[in-house]
């Protein structure tokens, strides 16, 4: 079980690394390429925007053959187009880059989730789906470093450079992570049966689509913007948005543990509401507190609560799945979901511009968070389904 949770968390921990090193690279860019920071923003979108082109690739690829070769062949990708954007000579190919790389991106999370929970013992779950997600935070919290450390020092190529590494995650897949048992029982013999039985599930994968829509205007909309935020409102460093970045990642990786535990007791829909009540709650001191160590305990319970609130998806979007296309139906409406949440940033910095920054960023999340509170309330939930026949997953060894 462990080889398989760690491929999912470390996979997911390092594309988010190569995500969100650009958040902290918005004015370096727009100066190195010559263009306004609005035009960096926009290729946050173009990635954002490709993503579900991965998922559905990938996750085709990963229920019609397995997930252990997609997911070596998708770190592989991501690694090598991350490393190319860091010898990119002028925006166009900037912009292109990252949206190829928005491909590989989108492909990670479905396989790897699919991995990692179809190990997972079901009285597990939970917390290891916080776990898992809380890959995100990571790969966020190491972008924030290399911020801190290796741009002053380095430049801003050697920040997508150093994205190169994950590559060496393949070969650790392929030596250590066993194939899913689940997918061995319920393989199918096409890529158009797995087209075929997610088909017959429409309607709860149009549920989860939208599910996912607003779950990534929570993390996007607290999250891409928020450096820049600090920096022209409260008129913090570079250096000191770095250190407070790597502050409030840290609480988003409790977060994700404390609500996917949390799942495994009072249900997936309870566990997430609590955690979006949280975010709720800390919205004056995140989007309008006056001083910076309020701002900063501000910005660390927000990201407790909406990492909480996203530990429970991958159990929850796997549970909710086909067997036979459970990397296809979460990958994929998870990455729809960004597609039509992808111009969260632009939409953002709009508001900004009418509304100031503090109540562009609150007003969107107070509706956002409503919004998803009424979703999860009157949704589905598949608390502890079994994936394979005769509960063969607890008789697996640990070291599987």
């Amino acid at each position: 079980m462990h080889h398989a949770l760690v491929a999912g968390y470390l996979g997911w921990t390092l594309d988010a690394f190569d995500f969100f090193v650009i958040v902290f690279l918005y004015d370096t860019l727009a100066r190195e390429f010559g263009v306004t920071k609005k035009a960096i923003v926009f290729t946050t979108f173009a990635t954002l925007a490709l993503r579900p082109v991965g998922a559905l690739l990938f996750g085709l690829l990963a229920d019609r053959y397995g997930r252990r070769l997609p997911l070596m062949a998708n770190v592989i990708y991501f690694s090598l187009i991350e490393l190319f954007c860091g010898f990119a000579p002028n925006y166009t190919i900037f912009l292109i880059l990252r949206a190829l790389f928005g491909i590989g991106m989108g492909g990670e999370w479905g396989v790897g989730a699919s991995l990692a929970m179809e190990a997972a013992p079901p009285k597990w779950r939970g917390i290891l789906s916080g776990i898992l997600q809380s890959g995100y935070s990571s790969g966020y919290l190491l972008a924030a470093i290399a911020a801190r450390f290796v741009l002053p020092s380095l430049g801003w190529r050697w920040m997508f450079w150093l994205g190169v590494l994950p590559a060496l995650l393949a070969l650790y897949i392929r030596t250590k992570v066993p194939e899913s048992e689940a997918w061995k029982q319920h393989r199918v013999a096409s890529t158009g049966e797995v087209i075929r039985v997610a088909l017959q599930h429409w309607r709860r994968f149009l549920y989860l689509a939208v599910l996912m829509t607003f779950m990534m205007f929570l993390s996007h909309g607290t999250q891409d913007l928020y450096p820049d935020f600090l920096h022209e409102v409260h008129k913090v460093l570079p250096s000191t948005i770095a250190n407070i970045a790597i502050i409030y990642n840290v609480g988003a990786i409790v977060g994700a543990m404390i609500f996917g535990a949390l799942s495994q007791r009072v249900g997936r829909r309870k566990g997430m509401i609590a955690a979006l009540a949280l975010c709720l709650l800390v919205i004056p001191a995140w989007a309008f507190g006056g001083t910076i160590p309020v701002v900063v305990l501000g910005a660390v319970l927000m990201q407790m609560g909406v990492q909480g609130a996203w530990g429970v998806i991958p159990v929850h979007l796997n549970e909710l799945a086909a067997d036979a296309a459970r990397s296809l139906m979460p990958g994929f409406a998870y990455q729809l979901g960004i597609l039509f949440a992808s111009p969260t940033n632009s939409i953002q910095y709009a508001l900004r511009e009418r509304f100031g920054y503090s109540w562009a960023l609150a007003g969107f999340e107070i509706v956002t968070i409503l919004a998803l509170t009424l979703l999860l309330w009157s949704g589905a939930e598949e608390h502890g389904r079994s994936f394979v026949t005769h509960h063969q997953q607890e008789q697996l060894p640990p070291s599987d």
